[in-house]
C-alpha cells in the first residue's frame, strides 16, 4: 500500500507524499483532529506512526465518491 513500511514512523515529507495536501493544510488538520497527532521522537524530530497513516488512508478512501 502506497510504498510505506508495515511498521515504524513517517516524517512529514513522507506523509505528504501519500496524502495529497499541503503542509499548512496538514498541520491545520492535525490541530482540528482530522489528521493523526504526531509523535516527538526527539527535540527536533517529529513523525507519525505508520499505523495511524494507514488508517487515515483507509478512512479517506472510504469517503471518496465512487464513479
Amino acid at each position: 500500500m502506497h510504498d510505506i513500511p508495515e511498521l515504524g514512523f513517517l516524517r512529514l515529507t513522507q506523509v505528504l507524499g501519500v496524502i495529497p495536501v499541503g503542509k499548512t493544510c496538514w498541520w491545520e488538520g492535525v490541530r482540528s483532529g482530522r489528521y493523526p497527532k504526531p509523535v516527538k521522537l526527539s527535540a527536533r524530530c517529529t513523525a507519525w506512526r505508520v499505523e495511524d497513516i494507514r488508517e487515515l488512508i483507509n478512512t479517506l478512501s472510504d469517503q471518496a465518491p465512487s464513479h
